[in-house]
């Protein structure tokens, strides 16, 4: 669907690109002089006086330069390359406009309506260990099946092991064979909408805008990766969710930044332990110290989630009644929100596929049992099997085998762990 701007819309994006993506700088113009439509059309004398940036104020005065953007963002959305949808609009996601400074406009490539449903964000280490690996690949999976949308911010190692998960549903009428077309990812940029970063990374792309995914970005169209966006788009990762996810991460990364971000935004933040000695989930650990919730199966989450908001609906009709005078609930207005109770709700319905993603529910041979529930993805050698399943080797090594010719265990330098 093509798109045209109104005069209105167009101002706010002719200010946005004049400051160059400035969110304290558009607020202050906005603060002095109501409108975006006002704000551009003064001179640059009294934008001056303000204080703005020079580089502002060379943008304000080559109106050429102005135009030429304006044209190439028109011609992208006849052709229907993204969407932008602004601050008033009713396509603008609630949880965002709840934010400090929220973005004033975002450009979408995608399903947009993936913005208005309940979402958790998973973030992690760009060099996540292959167990890690594992665990975001299968927590996203999970959640996804349960209903939920993973948000992350498409960079390498765990959040592309999280977008890949969310797009990668079971089908429990196949035989519980993987299938794709799932979508329920939004990809949130740290480049313009239309640049890719990873570079390597334009497949993953194209899955999430194809397969019913969304990707989201606050910069102008061509703006290039930067120290500086990363942490913004954070913020956006960390707003539109209602809770965060840390799979592996170091004490120094941008995940715990979005971890800070959730919290400071009063949202819960997981993250999942692993060993002491693993240098690369420290930060986990240093999240877990300072309050974060330690998980270690998604179903966690759904119910964390779930009494959050319970609480937070029995908060605001407490508080609505008190306000009104009456504690009828079909009395109170009902607004455009996020329901995170509705995945749970959905996920009753999915029994069968929530089963085969879960570990713990797969059905093995009755002589397979004991030695597989013995088993976990830190990985044991074979002294320590003998000694907790009681098995001689000769048997213990078949069982192995066996378990590992059905893609159930893995070898990884002398040892076994669950796949």
């Amino acid at each position: 669907m093509t798109q045209t701007l109104n005069t209105q819309q167009r101002a706010s994006l002719t200010l946005w690109y004049l400051v160059n993506a400035s969110l304290s700088t558009y607020s202050k113009l906005l603060a002095a002089f109501g409108t975006a439509a006002e704000a551009i059309s003064v001179s640059s004398s009294d934008w001056r006086a303000l204080g703005i940036h020079p580089a502002h104020l060379a943008r304000l005065d080559d109106s050429g330069g102005t135009d030429q953007v304006m044209t190439t963002i028109d011609s992208a959305l006849a052709n229907s390359q993204y969407r932008i949808i602004f601050q008033d609009s009713p396509d603008y996601p609630l949880q965002l406009a709840q934010l400090y400074d929220p973005p004033p406009l975002l450009f979408c490539r995608g399903n947009i309506a993936r913005l208005h449903e309940p979402q958790i964000a998973i973030v992690g280490s760009r060099k996540p260990s292959a167990q890690a690996q594992k665990i975001t690949f299968d927590m996203a999976q999970y959640l996804a099946q349960a209903g939920y949308v993973i948000t992350s911010g498409l960079a390498m190692g765990v959040d592309h092991q999280a977008h890949l998960g969310a797009l990668t549903l079971i089908d429990a009428n196949t035989a519980n064979l993987p299938t794709h077309g799932g979508g329920r990812t939004i990809g949130v940029m740290g480049t313009g909408i239309d640049v890719c970063y990873p570079k390597n990374h334009d497949g993953l792309f194209e899955r999430i805008a194809r397969e019913g995914g969304c990707l989201v970005s606050e910069l102008l169209p061509g703006t290039p990766p930067n120290k500086y966006t990363f942490p913004r788009r954070n913020r956006i990762v960390a707003g539109l969710s209602l809770a965060t996810i840390v799979t592996e991460a170091a004490v120094k990364s941008g995940s715990l930044i979005t971890a800070r971000l959730a919290s400071e935004q009063g949202k819960q933040v997981f993250a999942v332990p692993s060993h002491i000695d693993n240098t690369n989930a420290e930060g986990c650990h240093h999240l877990i110290r300072e309050g974060a919730t330690l998980i270690y199966h998604p179903e966690q989450i759904i119910e964390d989630v779930r009494l959050q908001s319970e609480r937070s609906s029995v908060s605001a009709h407490l508080g609505s009644g008190m306000d009104s005078g009456s504690s009828d609930l079909q009395d109170q207005p009902h607004s455009k929100s996020i329901d995170p109770l509705t995945p749970s709700a959905k996920s009753l319905s999915k029994t069968a596929s929530l089963a085969a993603l879960d570990k713990t529910k797969i059905e093995v041979s009755p002589h397979l049992a004991k030695i597989y529930q013995r088993l976990d993805w830190s990985g044991q050698d074979l002294d320590a099997l003998i000694k907790v399943t009681g098995l001689d080797t000769p048997s213990l090594l078949s069982q192995l085998m066996e378990l590992e010719l059905l893609g159930l265990v893995t070898q990884q330098g002398g040892r076994y762990l669950k796949v």
